[in-house]
């Protein structure tokens, strides 16, 4: 792939005549990579690439910039990673729910009450599961810098309060694009179907669903509160975030800018993380006072209980040993 692309940008040259001396100016020119994610600047995933794109600018004494797109302007999820695969977008800051779309073993985190807390989360992420799984998403396509949160997950609703699986029985569930959480969803008796983010404020506004789950950033960013009335803090799902790169990109790097990256993007995770958990300190408060009518607390071991007997399809796709492992991680 790389090798196509330097012989499209070699062919466009020869083209237009361009000289050698002028190739040399272009080459010590500033180059600018861009960056797409799915949320608004100012969210988990906007804190991360901007940390990011600051830190790559310092390392780089402004020879490298990173211009941001949010809100999905380079696409959704699902065409966002493929772009950086092919080589058309430099980076992306995606969630786990995209990222399992091109990489279904991910889809593992995304089964339900899998983690207790952020805390252990992060113990994952940070941990041996975490670091083989940067590895394993990085191929001769992409390459996987880091991982940042999307943040721990809560359902939201039109119609009544959610506290016990029975609540759920008959409500039309938006989930993201993840096998796993609508297979939960539906043990639970809910009408859950998938959907990309993009669209779903106008199917909320339109009824087309009756609830969704989210993180309490990204339900605060997408402005959900004006759609929504009643808020559930289930944390029933830790949704990881990703920040992956072009390997064409990455590639073209010299083996310094290659670590300023790498560090640029550890920076950026954990500002994400840093969002995420501020969000989840002062963001709830802020819904209430939108008019969101909150549960605080849920019957935990009856939704486990009930999303167990789906457990032998998790088991069936990930291996019993690898649930059991991230579960006992401290």
């Amino acid at each position: 792939m790389l090798a196509r692309r330097h012989l499209l940008l070699s062919g466009a040259a020869t083209a237009a005549g361009l000289a050698a001396p002028y190739l040399a100016r272009a080459a010590d020119a500033p180059r600018t990579l861009r960056m797409g994610y799915l949320l608004s600047k100012d969210s988990q995933l906007g804190a991360g690439a901007t940390a990011m794109a600051d830190a790559v600018g310092k390392a780089t004494g402004g020879r490298i910039g990173i211009q941001q797109f949010p809100d999905a302007a380079l696409g959704g999820e699902v065409e966002i990673v493929k772009a950086v695969q092919l080589g058309s977008v430099d980076l992306a800051f995606v969630t786990g729910a995209g990222l399992a779309t091109a990489f279904p073993d991910t889809d593992v985190f995304h089964i339900p009450f899998l983690f207790s807390s952020a805390a252990h989360a992060h113990a994952v992420f940070d941990g041996a599961v975490g670091q083989d799984f940067l590895k394993r998403l990085s191929n001769q396509d992409q390459v996987t810098l880091a991982w940042g949160e999307n943040g721990m997950r809560h359902m939201t609703n039109s119609k009544h309060p959610i506290a016990t699986p029975d609540d759920l029985k008959g409500l039309r569930m938006r989930l993201p694009q993840s096998e796993v959480m609508v297979l939960g969803f539906k043990a639970l008796g809910a009408e859950a179907a998938m959907l990309p983010f993009p669209q779903l404020f106008e199917a909320l506004q339109s009824g087309q669903f009756d609830g969704q789950e989210n993180p309490i950033a990204t339900i605060q960013a997408a402005k959900f509160d004006k759609v929504q009335k009643f808020l559930t803090l289930s944390s029933h799902v830790y949704d990881p975030a990703a920040i992956i790169m072009s390997a064409d990109t990455h590639d073209e790097l010299s083996a310094e800018d290659k670590a300023a990256f790498a560090d640029a993007a550890k920076l950026g995770a954990a500002a994400s993380r840093k969002y995420a958990a501020a969000a989840e300190e002062s963001g709830v408060a802020a819904l209430k006072q939108a008019g969101m009518q909150v549960v605080a607390d849920i019957d935990r071991a009856r939704f486990v209980a009930v999303m167990g007997s789906v457990e032998p399809e998790y088991e069936r796709r990930f291996g019993k040993e690898q649930i059991e492992r991230i579960r006992q991680i401290a």
